[in-house]
């Protein structure tokens, strides 16, 4: 079940990326890189630093904190059809993101990274509709789904 559908009513929260860091795990409301007049939301899963590698369906990332890769494992995914072989290494304001639906997302694998300038901010609460009312909809601790490689 995807994390978000249509028609649903959410408030962001525009300011506190203006004092807090962004995080891996945080779902974003941004401008569309190839259409600024177009809001997308999507996942971190990358961040500054980071060397993010797919291939097939499994997704490692490598940084100071696991210098020798560690295997991401979000349970909010259902599945991601085994085709995507990709490598990218985040600069400063750069973010991968990917949408929850994986198979049917535009997201940094099609255009590639999210500069932090086009984020607008975080998912704070979904209002409607009142039966999926929810405070931070969608959180998830990511740097705790990171599983070092052996």
């Amino acid at each position: 079940q995807d994390t978000f559908q249509d028609g649903e009513y959410l408030i962001i929260d525009q300011i506190s990326y203006r004092f807090e860091t962004i995080e891996r795990g945080d779902v974003v409301v941004f401008r569309y890189p190839r259409d600024p007049s177009k809001f997308f939301i999507k996942r971190i899963v990358g961040v500054p630093g980071d060397e993010i590698k797919i291939e097939g369906n499994v997704i490692t990332i490598t940084n100071a904190a696991h210098p020798e890769g560690a295997v991401l494992q979000e349970p909010y995914v259902a599945s991601m059809q085994p085709n995507t072989f990709l490598e990218e290494t985040l600069g400063d304001g750069e973010y991968f993101v990917m949408g929850d639906n994986r198979d049917q997302s535009s997201d940094s694998r099609m255009w590639g990274v999210l500069q932090e300038r086009n984020i607008i901010g975080r998912a704070f609460v979904r209002l409607f509709p009142v039966s999926v009312a929810e405070y931070m909809p969608g959180e998830f601790n990511s740097d705790a789904a990171l599983i070092d490689q052996p």
